[in-house]
């Protein structure tokens, strides 16, 4: 096991409060935090899923290099981190709850030993932004949105970062889309992009499956369908705090199908930044932790190829954001 050298968190915690790229994050809440936020079964699956916390590198908060230790922050604070959404919820106090499991020593666990869940499961709200990269409006031949365009999926879309995606019968035009997923930590209604970003939790790795038939061809034309079969949103493995990212508008995305990689671009293609994102969505609903925003896909997806290119059964694909991680499902 990679055993983590835990230095005092405080010092991390009053410089992971200051800008850090395009994030900032108030200095009482988790995103403060130079940290990897996961959730976790035991290696067999079983077991209720817990929450789990890794801390960053010293020498290099942005670095993706092995760490093999989590810990378990549901056995060190079994009502606060009794799962991710709770967590988020609690501000202040799951912040404290976090560094007291970290600093403790206590409640180790080697991540090789356990299963890997979709980081948060009980998202509130899973909104998406379609059409947001520079590079994928070009291809798909369209104006670059004004405004933010905006779908939902449900939450029984949601998946773990290594489940299997079942395809389902309905569809014969299954495309794949990675993307940057934002997850809220600090509610909000009509939000000003200048305080958009404190309202930010971390940033995850989303993959959109999308059956084009159904989202554009039937149905009316309304996207929600070809976008919510069962496992229609693999995501993790992690949340990056803001603290622990470069700069969230300026990571590396890529897709692989069966190892070949078919999209490699980087989040400054976005049309409508995060804080946008934010500000703009806020005006309709109320945002609140646990919430999760796709925030759209670069070039190279299936449906733009000559000729397309559709998932089928057997083909892996892998969903990677530079200094966050990747989701890697099987289709079957």
């Amino acid at each position: 096991m990679i055993s983590l050298v835990v230095p005092s968190l405080r010092p991390m915690l009053v410089s992971g409060a200051r800008t850090c790229g395009t994030s900032t994050a108030s200095s009482t809440s988790i995103a403060a935090l130079p940290l990897r936020l996961l959730q976790f079964r035991n290696r067999d699956g079983t077991g209720n899923p817990r929450v789990g916390a890794q801390l960053a590198d010293p020498a290099n908060r942005h670095s993706l290099a092995a760490h093999g230790e989590i810990v378990d922050v549901t056995a060190s604070a079994p009502t606060i981190g009794r799962d991710m959404k709770k967590l988020l919820e609690s501000g202040r106090t799951g912040q404290q709850a976090v560094i007291q499991a970290i600093e403790s020593g206590k409640h180790r666990l080697d991540i090789d030993n356990v299963q890997l869940c979709a980081p948060i499961l009980n998202p509130p709200k899973i909104m998406c932004v379609g059409l947001n990269y520079r590079d994928h409006c070009a291809e798909m031949k369209f104006q670059l949105p004004k405004e933010p365009t905006v779908f939902c999926k449900l939450s029984n879309a949601l998946a773990g970062p290594s489940d299997d995606v079942i395809i389902p019968p309905e569809t014969v035009e299954l495309d794949f889309e990675a993307e940057l997923a934002v997850v809220i930590g600090k509610k909000g209604h009509r939000i000003p992009v200048t305080e958009a970003l404190s309202h930010v939790a971390g940033y995850t790795v989303a993959h959109d499956v999308s059956a084009r038939d159904w989202q554009l061809k039937k149905n009316s034309g309304q996207w929600l369908l070809g976008k919510s079969f069962d496992g229609f949103c693999p995501l993790g493995p992690v949340i990056a705090t803001p603290a622990m990212l470069s700069d969230p508008g300026n990571l590396g995305i890529r897709s692989r199908v069966n190892g070949v990689t078919m999209q490699d671009s980087n989040t400054n293609q976005m049309v409508h930044k995060v804080d946008t994102i934010i500000a703009f969505i806020s005006r309709f609903v109320t945002l609140v932790p646990g919430d999760v925003i796709l925030t759209g896909s670069p070039a190279g997806v299936g449906a733009s190829r000559v000729p397309p290119v559709w998932l089928k059964k057997g083909d892996v694909v892998e969903c990677e954001i530079d200094e966050i991680g990747a989701v890697k499902n099987s289709f079957v």
